[in-house]
């Protein structure tokens, strides 16, 4: 190492106000004239392996590019290629399939949690605002144009996630269908986003980043759209006139922050297209392949010119039939043909590509593949436990950033219009009267018998409540759900006179009638053991040497 670069170092190591001081005075170089350290072929023990240069990693380049730079040079063509498989590829669109039934499945309800002052439950209050809810999800009053409710448009939205890696919700604030509520939504693609500049202006001055202008935090201020699909219309320079900007606070712009800054998403599949694309050439070259192998039968081989039933491309063809026997002319010889397609490597080859298809987006090989046969029941259940780990990461995604602000304009709106009479400190109080929790969907037991008997344990141990429990197995419904409905199913029996195994009054009736019966047949027992002792001790006695009778015997017996 140099004296120079030994003072650079020095120099790099030091605060920056006595480093410029050196600088000024001409003992330290400035910033500029630093030399870097070479790092090729210098002491490799002191860097990490991964950022070595030698002979081997010599064609291993890589940027320290920001996550925007790297989206806006692949947004587009990612996101085209990413549809093209969920349109042409099965397993693409099995992965979108497999993501919204397990995040939304058939709709995530709402819970309002209003207490009074005593803190229990407000049930009129609470059932009133539910009540408006589900009439504002339905698809007349929900959607702009009438086709999605809030399941569907939820669905949706998972489903662009994957396949476009991010999505765009606006709300229109008029009243659409029979709602009372002057507000209603749009879905609007991803494609819409204004993304072809690297940077312009707004008129106000703000930065525009693919479409999303920005403050200097990075915090959403309006989002620019082209006013129809880009694939319908094309701009070639940058009017502001010819866009719509509409402010952010009418828009839900939803996609998962991988590095931050980050103005837009990437589709899920994105570290996979190129698998998925070899997958594709490669199967349909094997299909191709095994067809032509199945088309020949075989060759017929003869010293002299051959006469064939015809000729194509220069070829002398023989046309068979089955269950035919074809005479050969003299000196002909019949050499089968044995295909080696369909090939034996193809199976175990496609099992490893799906493996690393499943491992990119983030879902099980079983739950891509619908393939169990290499997997027992232990590690089937493993990987179904992880996929809902994800799922339940993705429902709290989907209920922060989509379901709970929706919710909470709608109700603002709701209590204006008066469609839902609040009580005065409403605007005073608003965290207690937005007080709702949101209820996904569950799933069901995988092995019933042990889960209930293990969830039973943690009850009763502490380690869970029941509201813990029906949450995680209910498919989306919460205890106090359970528990209404239960209590009708209870009061319904009484009403008709029925007795089920599952009335606890009945199983309760059932147990102590066990318990009376055991009790019962216990004493039954030892009455008869007390009877056969009192039998031995009193009754008769026959001695040794004969069969004579005692007599204190005989009187006891008489």
């Amino acid at each position: 190492m140099s004296e120079r670069q030994q003072t650079s170092m020095i120099a790099e190591s030091l605060p920056a106000s006595i480093r410029a001081a050196g600088e000024s005075k001409g003992v330290f170089k400035k910033s500029a004239d630093v030399i870097p350290m070479p790092t090729k072929g210098k002491d490799p023990a002191r860097l990490y392996a991964g950022a070595q240069v030698n002979r081997l990693t010599s064609d291993w380049t890589a940027l320290g590019t920001s996550a925007d730079s790297e989206i806006l040079t692949s947004i587009r063509l990612l996101r085209a290629r990413s549809r093209e498989m969920v349109r042409d590829n099965p397993h693409a669109k099995n992965v979108v399939r497999i993501v919204q039934n397990n995040v939304v499945g058939q709709g995530i309800g709402i819970q309002c949690q209003i207490v009074n002052k005593r803190g229990k439950l407000n049930d009129k209050l609470n059932s009133a605002i539910e009540a408006e809810w589900a009439n504002f999800c339905r698809r007349q009053s929900f959607h702009a144009a009438g086709l999605l409710d809030l399941t569907g448009m939820l669905r949706l939205a998972m489903g662009q996630l994957v396949e476009a890696g991010e999505g765009v919700i606006r709300k229109v604030y008029q009243r659409f269908g029979d709602s009372k509520v002057p507000v209603g939504v749009e879905f609007i693609e991803a494609d819409r986003l204004m993304d072809q500049w690297q940077s312009a202006r707004a008129p106000n001055g703000n930065e525009i980043r693919m479409g999303v202008e920005i403050d200097q935090w990075g915090r959403p201020e309006a989002y620019w759209f082209f006013p129809k699909h880009p694939g319908d219309y094309q701009f070639q320079s940058f009017p502001p006139s010819k866009f719509i900007r509409i402010p952010a606070s009418e828009i839900i712009h939803f996609y998962i922050v991988d590095r931050w800054p980050q103005t837009r998403g990437v589709p899920m599949f994105h570290s996979v297209l190129r698998k998925m694309n070899d997958m594709k050439g490669y199967t349909e070259a094997e299909i191709v392949a095994a067809r032509a192998s199945a088309a020949i039968m075989g060759f017929i081989t003869s010293p002299e010119e051959q006469v064939a039933d015809g000729e194509e491309n220069g070829n002398l063809l023989t046309d068979l039939a089955p269950g035919t026997i074809q005479k050969l002319n003299p000196g002909e010889s019949f050499e089968g043909f044995t295909p080696t397609r369909p090939n034996t490597g193809l199976d175990p080859f496609m099992r490893y590509m799906l493996r690393e298809m499943a491992a990119g987006v983030g879902v099980s090989y079983e739950s891509l593949s619908r393939d169990y046969s290499q997997s027992n029941y232990s590690s089937s259940r493993l990987a179904l436990l992880d996929d809902r780990d994800t799922w339940r990461v993705l429902q709290g995604w989907l209920i922060t950033t989509v379901l709970h602000p929706l919710y909470i304009e709608w109700l603002d709106l709701a209590v204006l219009s008066g469609t839902i009479k609040m009580p005065e400190d409403y605007y005073l109080n608003k965290e207690h009267y937005q007080a709702v929790r949101f209820k996904p969907r569950g799933w069901s037991w995988i092995d019933p018998l042990k889960e209930v008997k293990a969830y039973s344990e943690a009850v009763r141990a502490g380690f869970m409540t029941v509201s813990d429990v029906i949450g995680l197995t209910a498919g989306g419904a919460d205890a106090e759900d359970m528990f209404k409905a239960r209590r009708q199913e209870l009061d319904l029996m009484a009403q008709l006179d029925l007795t089920f195994a599952t009335d606890p009054g009945k199983a309760a009736a059932d147990k102590a009638a066990a318990d009376a019966a055991k009790a019962k047949a216990e004493r039954e027992l030892l009455e008869q053991q007390q009877q056969q002792q009192s039998s031995y001790d009193g009754g008769w006695y026959s001695g040794a040497t004969g069969g004579d009778v005692g007599i204190a015997g005989l009187r006891r017996r008489k």
